[in-house]
Order: structure tokens, then C-alpha cells, then sequence
């Protein structure tokens, strides 16, 4: 299923956010965020000592009104927290349930007899088991994840992906995977099923965009024995106020103690860290790719170097035939007559384009191949070349060397003016197809990739962030150098195989670089397994899927920017933030210390920079604004901080001036108002 974007603030999502903010109160749970289990523990004690004075009677009940506020805005921050990780959550199960609805009790024709597909027994889909083999004909449901075996059809994914143009599912090649839950629309398919229930592709999905699954990645959980570190410090330094404020002629009040603890230490940060984390997968969703693991988003935000398929990433795809190069002596037409020949039984785009060229530049057109009695010569990796034999002429079309061997076995010889115009089209950045009647070398075909619109600048965005792009093709070098050169990659890999792919994702990551690259073929899994960030396409095989990382269900190689985009966007909305909290800590510092112990050391005075009104004010209004700017920050935690492509030193002083500089002096502002209004309102 296509991710839905919903509104930030969707009222159901709030609704149950509302009500898991309570049910994570369950210490068990409050346990693995420390800094919000000191808040939970100390809003306990806080309240255990409101019941002790409400309890006591006569000068034992203390100020109750203003232990109660104290008491309840630190549950407020605790539940805020919790508010703020349980929104983040709340999209993901939203999500969920809308993959969960989409999942229906399909029926499946399993073949009791995988050589006779009249073999057929009806069974349920979630009976189905690894290994079976299912019959999927028009109007069927593919009952669960699989690998096509046999036969060719057409298939909708739109329940998947959102794409609603159907797609070619065939045997064979890398378009061999079929996923549980897509329509079949035409011919047939035998499906030969790969995963168990609970296992299947859109099972993974339903876990995956569920926040609460989520594992801490290694720098969020650096990031918590950081923020855990500085409690502890913060915590120390508060427990030990309370001999010298004996010392000094009067005990502080318990409740005043947690209210400056819960104050200084990082509790903003703490608070939103995990809705960070969970918001940054949701992004991802947003953008059709499930994340195998939170990890895989924070790696691509460190990427170094992506690695990029030229052929429908760089290029659009699909080549066509420009112009035709005959050679001396041989006529335009004569040309045009033999490469149309050789591509009329060729389905490639390429094929076509050349069978379109001949018809437009010298009009031939109207052959009836059913009546030529021509035998066709198939496209094969191994020769590198096609063609057709008609009335005793071998006439082939191919690469350069596969067609001066042909030429050379029929004792001619392809002559230099044609090698010339190979290494010219090259050198162009083309591709070139040379045509051979028999021993003779007619001339050549000029095959040209066209780059997509707009990707010279995104690779200069991605240039100015430091990282390294890397084109991959099987071109030959002079080809793959000018496309390269058009499309303004750093570096390029001609004539790659995937051996090829593997020793320089291990080069790269020897120079201590984190390595992105996207794959869609059985020959792309070990490529994919060994890379950092490895986006596999959903129309592509099982052992790819099951090498990446991160899934683009759309299948659009050039999604690779935007999960690097994404994973930037998460780690600099968790820098800043964390940026801001502390920054807090010290404008907070400043508000509470002094007014607390300006009686006592009235030297203090010179540091009550607010002039606030008592000590009371001060620390209320300190709490009231720590758990305000949590429930005030998630709109910023679940849409990320805003993040521009430029130099990782300008990015820093940016988000230290703004998080920085603004995190000290908007709780200066925020406290003061605070403390008037508390004043005005004798709430202290």
C-alpha cells in the first residue's frame, strides 16, 4: 500500500496518542529512555510528598497548592514526552492498520502437480508454505511473496506501491518477483511461493512502520548514554545542595530540589529523541521506501559515496537510434535496408527506435515478415549481437568487436572508416552498433543515452555535501567517460561486473567511506549485502530485496538522493535539537540558581539576570516552560529540521546560531513571561 500522508496532527492519530502517552507510563517502558525515567521518579516523589503534606494536617501541609502545581507539571513533562514519541508512533500503526485492512483472506490454487497446472486444489492463502507452488490466472490475487517459475502476464501493484499502471511479472530475469496481495490482470502465472506466513513482504512492512518496533541505532544509543551521563552529573550536583543549603541556616523543600533537577538536565532532548527516530522511518514511508531498520536511515544520512546505474538512474533508459554512419562506398539506404532488417524481431526500445529511423529518413516501411521466410537471430549476451538470415544474406547488427569477429569469419574485413566512426560515436558519449552484411561491414548505427533533466544539479548538490558519485555501466570506457562527463558524476566504472561492483564498494569502504548503491538482479545481492545503504527495488528479485536494507516500492533508481536527503534531515534535526536542549539547560540554570539562593547569598543577585520575582516564581516558571517547549518542539521533531544541501561546516554554524544561540535566549523570554504571568495570577 502506498503511504497515505496524513496531516501532522490527524485527530485520530492524537487521539490514541493521547491515550498511549498513560499506558507508557509503565516504568517498564519509561526504563529505556533514562532521562525521562528520572523525571517519572522524581514527578513520584514529588507527589509522594503532596500526599505526606496533605496528609500531615497543621504546619506539616507545607505550601500544598504550589507542591501540587509542581507535582503536576512534571507529570505533564513525562506525559509530553510520552505524547511526543507516541505521535511519531501513531503514524506508523496508522499506516499499519491501513496495510492490515488491505490484507484480505485470499484463496490459492496450488498445484498438486507443478508440471500440470490443471492440477489445482483451493486452499487458504495463509496455509500457503515456502516452496509451493500456486496457479495465478486473471482476476487472481498473488497469495503470497513469490518468484515466478513459468509464464508471462500482466500484474497491479497499486496495493503495494500506489503505482496504478500495471507492470510485466515474467519467469526468468529480474523481473521474476511477484509480492502477496497484487492482481493479476492477464495471462497466467506459476508462482513458486518464497516466504512462510508472518514472513511475507507486506508482514515486514506492517512490523516495519510500527514506531514501537523500532531499534535504537548506534548513535542514538551514544546519543543516550551521553544525555544519561550528564543526569547523572546534574544529579549529584542537586543532591549535594541540600547539605550546603543547611549549612547555610534552612533546607531546601524536596519538591523545589526535583523541580531544579528535572529542570537542568536534558529533558528536552530525552523527551524527543525517540519521536526523532521514529519520525525520520516515517519520512521514508512517505516516500514509498520501507526501511529494513532504523539503522539504514542514519547510515544514509553518513553516506560518502552512492554508486548509481547509468541506465535509468543517469540516463533515461532507453536509447535511440540518432543517425546512421554508412561506410565508404556504401549507400545511406543500403544501410537503413539491412539495420532495419536485422531489428524488425527485436522488441527493445533500442530495436524499435532503429526500425522507426529507417522509416523516417528512407521511407521503408510496409514489410510483411510473416512472408519473408526469414529466420531471426536473437540478441544473446554471449555473442553481443542480433540479426536475420534472408534469401542466403547473414546480416547482424552488435557491438563493435562481436561484429569484426562475425566479419572476420565470413572473410572479410570491417574496414577503418568504420572504426572511426565507432570511436567517434563513443567519444560522443553513444552508443555504436555496427551492421554487417555477410563479410562485409555496412556501416554503423548511433545509439544515444539521453540524461535526465535536472540530474547534473542534484549531483552538484550532493558534491557540495562531500559526497562522492560514482556512475556504474557496461559501456565501454570511452562511452561511459562522456556520459559521465554530461551527467557530472565524479567517477565512473565502465564494463562493470558484479565482481567488479563488490571490489569497489570494499575500496571505498577500506578508505573508511560509507558506501550507497541501489540493485534490482540476483547478480546485485552481493553488491547490495556488502554496501552501507543498499536500496533494492521492489520489481526486482527476492535476493535482492533480501540483500538491501531499504525497499523503494515505486522502483525508481534515482530515490537514492532522497534516502540520502532523508537520512541528512534526520541526523541534523537530532544534532540541532540536541543543540537547543542543552542550551536550555544553561538559560535555565541562569533563571532558577540565583532567585533560589539570592536571600542566602545575596551576591547572587548579580546573575538573577530576569529579575524574577521570588524563588518559588522562578522554579514554577522554569518547570511550566521545560515541559511547554517539549510539547512545543514536536511539530519540529516529526517534520524534521529544515536541511539545505551545502558544506557540513556551513550547516553547523547555521544550526548553532539559530538552535544554539536561540536555545539561550528563548527560555530567558519564556520564563520571564511565565514569571509575570504566575505573579499576576499569585500561582506562587
Amino acid at each position: 500500500m502506498a503511504a497515505v500522508k496524513r496531516p501532522l496532527f490527524d485527530p485520530r492519530i492524537v487521539r490514541r496518542a493521547a491515550r498511549d502517552s498513560f499506558l507508557k507510563l509503565d516504568p517498564r517502558h519509561m526504563v529505556r529512555n533514562p532521562v525521562m525515567f528520572v523525571v517519572l521518579v522524581g514527578s513520584v516523589l514529588t507527589t509522594l510528598v503532596l500526599i505526606a503534606d496533605a496528609v500531615a494536617g497543621g504546619e506539616g501541609r507545607g505550601d500544598l497548592g504550589f507542591t501540587l502545581q509542581i507535582a503536576l507539571w512534571l507529570w505533564f513533562t513525562v506525559l509530553f514526552a510520552n505524547f511526543a514519541e507516541a505521535m511519531a508512533e501513531g503514524r506508523g500503526k496508522a499506516q499499519a492498520d491501513t496495510l492490515r485492512r488491505s490484507r484480505s483472506q485470499t484463496m490459492a490454487k496450488k498445484l498438486t502437480d507443478p508440471a500440470d497446472r490443471r492440477a489445482t486444489t483451493s486452499v487458504g492463502a495463509g496455509e500457503l508454505r515456502r516452496g509451493d507452488v500456486v496457479l495465478c490466472q486473471p482476476g487472481d490475487l498473488v497469495p503470497g511473496d513469490g518468484e515466478v517459475v513459468e509464464g508471462v502476464a500482466s500484474v497491479d501493484e497499486s496495493a503495494i506501491t500506489g503505482e496504478s499502471a500495471p507492470v510485466i511479472r515474467e519467469s526468468g530475469g529480474d523481473r521474476s518477483a511477484v509480492t502477496g496481495g497484487t492482481k493479476v490482470l492477464s495471462d497466467f502465472l506459476v508462482v513458486r511461493i518464497t516466504a512462510n506466513p508472518g514472513e511475507t513482504f507486506l508482514d515486514r512492512m506492517i512490523g516495519l512502520v510500527e514506531g514501537a518496533k523500532r531499534q535504537k541505532t548506534p548513535n542514538e544509543i551514544a546519543l543516550i548514554i551521553l544525555l544519561s551521563g550528564l543526569t547523572i552529573v546534574f544529579l549529584l550536583a542537586v543532591v549535594t545542595l541540600q547539605p550546603f543549603a543547611i549549612y547555610s541556616g534552612g533546607a531546601v523543600p524536596i519538591p523545589i530540589l526535583v523541580a531544579l533537577l528535572v529542570c537542568l538536565i536534558p529533558t528536552t532532548i530525552g523527551g524527543l529523541l525517540s519521536a526523532i527516530g521514529i519520525a525520520g522511518m516515517d519520512r521514508m514511508i512517505q516516500h514509498n521506501v520501507i526501511a529494513m531498520s532504523g539503522r539504514a536511515v542514519e547510515a544514509a544520512g553518513d553516506v560518502d559515496t552512492l554508486l548509481l546505474d547509468k541506465t535509468g538512474t543517469i540516463t533515461l533508459g532507453n536509447r535511440q537510434a540518432v543517425k546512421l554512419v554508412p561506410a565508404e562506398g556504401v549507400a545511406g539506404r543500403a544501410l537503413a535496408d539491412a539495420a532495419q532488417l536485422a531489428s524488425l524481431a527485436d522488441e527493445t526500445p533500442e530495436g524499435r527506435s532503429i526500425v522507426v529511423l529507417a522509416k523516417t529518413g528512407y521511407g521503408l516501411r510496409e514489410r510483411d515478415v510473416q512472408g519473408m521466410g526469414a529466420t531471426f537471430i536473437p540478441f544473446s549476451a554471449q555473442t553481443r549481437l542480433s540479426g536475420v538470415d534472408l534469401d542466403g544474406r547473414r546480416i547482424r547488427k552488435g557491438a563493435a568487436d562481436a561484429i569484426e569477429a562475425f566479419v572476420a569469419e565470413q572473410g572479410g574485413i570491417v574496414p577503418p572508416g568504420v572504426r572511426a566512426a565507432v570511436e567517434a560515436i563513443a567519444r560522443e558519449g553513444g552508443t555504436p552498433l555496427v551492421v554487417a552484411d555477410g563479410p562485409r561491414a555496412l556501416g554503423v548505427v548511433h545509439l544515444k543515452d539521453i540524461v535526465k533533466g535536472g540530474i547534473k544539479e542534484r549531483f552538484a548538490e550532493l558534491r557540495r555535501m562531500g559526497i562522492k558519485t560514482v556512475m556504474i555501466t557496461g559501456d565501454n570506457p570511452l562511452t561511459a567517460a562522456a556520459v559521465a562527463a554530461e551527467a557530472g558524476v565524479d567517477d565512473f566504472l565502465a564494463q562493470a561486473k558484479p565482481e567488479d561492483k563488490m571490489t569497489l564498494i570494499k575500496r571505498e569502504q577500506a578508505g573508511g567511506r560509507l558506501v550507497a548503491m541501489t540493485g534490482d538482479g540476483t547478480n546485485d545481492a552481493p553488491a547490495l549485502a556488502q554496501a552501507d545503504v543498499a536500496v533494492a527495488m521492489n520489481t526486482g528479485t527476492q535476493a535482492a530485496k533480501e540483500a538491501g536494507n531499504l525497499i523503494d516500492l515505486d522502483s525508481n533508481p534515482t530515490k537514492l538522493i532522497e534516502v540520502v536527503e532523508i537520512g541528512k534531515q534526520l541526523l541534523i534535526t537530532r544534532g540541532a535539537l540536541t543543540t537547543f536542549s542543552i542550551a536550555n539547560d544553561v538559560a535555565k540554570y541562569f533563571a532558577i540558581i540565583p532567585a533560589m539562593f539570592v536571600t542566602t547569598y545575596p551576591a547572587l543577585q548579580a546573575l538573577n539576570i530576569m529579575h524574577l520575582h521570588s524563588a518559588r516564581s522562578a522554579v514554577l516558571s522554569a518547570v511550566v516552560f521545560n515541559a511547554l517547549i517539549i510539547i512545543a518542539l514536536i511539530p519540529l521533531a516529526l517534520r524534521g529540521v529544515r536541511w539545505r544541501p551545502g558544506p557540513a561546516a556551513a550547516i553547523l554554524r547555521r544550526n548553532l546560531w539559530i538552535y544554539g544561540v536561540g536555545g539561550i535566549l528563548i527560555p530567558f523570554v519564556g520564563i520571564k513571561v511565565l514569571d509575570v504571568l504566575i505573579t499576576l495570577l499569585h500561582l506562587a
